[in-house]
């Protein structure tokens, strides 16, 4: 079984996190973000440590550093969906360009609209109760 270890980090720790765990030979399996209940920023960095991950968090913060130029693609990649998807930038990286969103839609400010599947029923079946 894989273990799963969160740590909470601050944003000024984001960058000398990263270089720790590259300069150690590390991957970086995967960047998460989602925006909590006050409508602030929460992103997870997951480094696959032995056969474990480490998922280092910061929460609260709607602009953290990038680490494009210590994880490359790896990192930019899921640091440019995330501010394509969520009101979440990160600080030296180039979203001139969209992954897959159109480029008419708006100014990477963040432009999914999640609805929670009770009322996406509720909408195309009225009276009718989730799960039922």
């Amino acid at each position: 079984m894989q273990e799963y270890k969160k740590i909470f980090i601050t944003k000024d720790e984001v960058v000398p996190t990263a270089k720790r765990m590259r300069e150690a030979g590390v991957p970086l399996a995967m960047i998460h973000g989602f925006i909590n209940k006050e409508g602030k920023g929460n992103v997870s960095y997951e480094y696959e440590v032995g056969t474990g991950i480490e998922s280092y968090t910061v929460d609260g913060e709607n602009s953290l550093p990038s680490i494009e130029s210590i994880y490359d693609l790896g990192a930019q990649w899921a640091e440019r969906e995330i501010s394509e998807l969520m009101p979440i930038t990160f600080e030296g990286l180039d979203t001139s360009k969209r992954l897959f969103m159109p480029e008419d839609i708006g100014e990477n400010k963040g432009q999914i609209l999640v609805t929670p599947m009770k009322e996406l029923i509720n909408q195309r079946f009225p009276g009718k109760e989730a799960g039922k």
